[in-house]
């Protein structure tokens, strides 16, 4: 073999070559590469900001909002978050309630108090009022007095006659001068149930209509039975339930962990015992421990917080007792005991920092299910004591007006479920990113 053959079996390589077999990017930690996926799951991402909003507004709204959670003005209960108000002139407005009352606004939403009363008739169902000089009668009577001539109507015609128009005022004012001979009782059903006006408002004489609807600017989203703002009751509780989330969190993490940890690592008779107690504990329906802790120590939140401390934990004690079972078997375990190690070190910087995968997805998981718990609980009255707000229990106060009403339950059930909705998607997402086996 020649020289010059020699030498061009030992060229140098070329760079490309060398740039092929180069790390391509940084040296990520376990939590980095987790951090790093779960930021790339959009979904995840979202629910994380719309829970930190949540819990942010929760801790800070309460401290300047103008109004408690617990003051009440009677003048306005049941406000809604949309104002139909009535243009008097001279840039004065009347909002009129869902009980007939005026209430003082301005142009853009404001209640600006209740309007000065001058008489009640009760017999003839109106209320009068003075505004800017001049009276104000608002008239409620108008569909009782359609229903009192339709009774009548349908006693007469109940064998299927047809109605005469002129003999039923309220047939006449609708149909005016177009008005039939006759209609049948089912039309006069109709007209008076869809058609017929619940109240009318008369000022200075003559008859008024809503002038424009605006939204709410005292209360945002309106006043519940006893005149309270419904935002601030439903940002209170919010912080009940998170409160209960987050306490029921941390007796996961702290009794369920090191309870599940030692029962798995030692196994045998050990485990055996401590883990008929957890059956015993988790056969027991939570209710009941709501109940007997109620009757003695009394209803309110402590009594919810303390009944999920005896058994939330339970669910978290499995989950760590397998994973402690499967790696206690390992190689670094093993080797751990020979370097004599003691066990508390083995648990906590060895076999609980291994397991902190599947700690975090459970633990994520249990706050929106602790906080439906409560509300749930709340609900049925066996919650937090009044006047303090929970979502359940301004979910069970909005049921008797729910049709007269609606938004007093809509807001706490959509807050409720939008928390709850995204906390259960942000804890896939985590799952999925603390999976070492979804790398790619």
């Amino acid at each position: 073999m020649s020289m010059k053959e020699t030498d061009r079996r030992w060229l140098p390589a070329e760079r490309d070559a060398l740039a092929s077999e180069a790390i391509g990017g940084p040296s990520l930690t376990y939590w980095q590469d987790c951090w790093h996926r779960l930021c790339r799951n959009k979904t995840a991402l979202l629910s994380m900001v719309v829970v930190v909003i949540v819990v942010l507004s929760a801790i800070f709204v309460p401290m300047f909002w103008p109004y408690s959670y617990e003051e009440q003005d009677l003048r306005y209960a049941n406000i809604p978050p949309e104002l139909e108000i009535y243009d008097l002139g001279g840039n004065s407005f009347v909002y009129v309630t869902s009980d007939y009352k005026c209430i003082d606004t301005d142009g853009s939403g404001h209640l600006l108090g209740a309007s000065t009363l001058v008489k009640d008739d009760k017999a003839g169902r109106t209320y009068l009022y003075e505004i800017n000089g001049k009276d104000l009668l608002v008239d409620y009577g108008v569909y009782f007095r359609a229903k009192s001539e339709f009774i009548t109507q349908e006693a007469a015609h109940g064998d299927g006659s047809p109605v005469t128009v002129a003999e039923v005022e309220y047939l006449r004012e609708y149909y005016g001068e177009d008005a039939p001979e006759t209609v049948s009782l089912r039309e006069a059903e109709h007209i008076l149930e869809d058609k017929i006006d619940r109240f009318r408002v008369f000022y200075d004489g003559a008859q008024i209509t809503p002038a424009k609807t605006v939204l709410n600017k005292t209360y945002i989203w309106g006043t519940d039975s006893l005149g309270r703002d419904l935002f601030i009751r439903v940002v209170y509780g919010a912080r009940v339930s998170l409160l209960v989330g987050v306490v029921a969190a941390l007796v996961n993490l702290v009794v369920g962990v090191l309870y599940g940890g030692i029962a798995g690592y030692f196994g045998g008779a050990v485990d055996n015992i401590m883990m008929r107690i957890v059956d015993t504990i988790s056969s027991i329906p939570m209710m009941l421990y709501v109940i007997l802790i109620m009757v003695v120590l009394g209803s309110g939140l402590h009594s919810i917080i303390l009944a999920m401390g005896l058994t939330y934990w339970v669910g978290m004690v499995r989950i760590v007792r397998s994973q402690v079972l499967t790696m206690r078997e390992q190689e670094f375990v093993s080797a751990a005991v020979l370097l004599g190690v003691p066990t508390r070190k083995i648990l906590v910087r060895h076999l609980i920092p291994n397991a902190m995968g599947p700690i975090m997805v459970a633990l994520t998981m249990q706050i929106p299910s602790a906080m439906f718990t409560e509300a749930f609980l709340s609900f049925i009255g066996l919650g937090v004591s009044k006047p303090q707000a929970s979502w359940g229990a301004l979910a069970n106060a909005a049921l008797p007006s729910l049709y007269t009403s609606p938004y007093q339950l809509f807001y706490p059930a959509l807050i409720m479920s939008i928390t709850i909705l995204a906390l259960n998607l942000f804890s896939d997402g985590l799952r999925d990113s603390l999976d070492p086996r979804l790398r790619k």
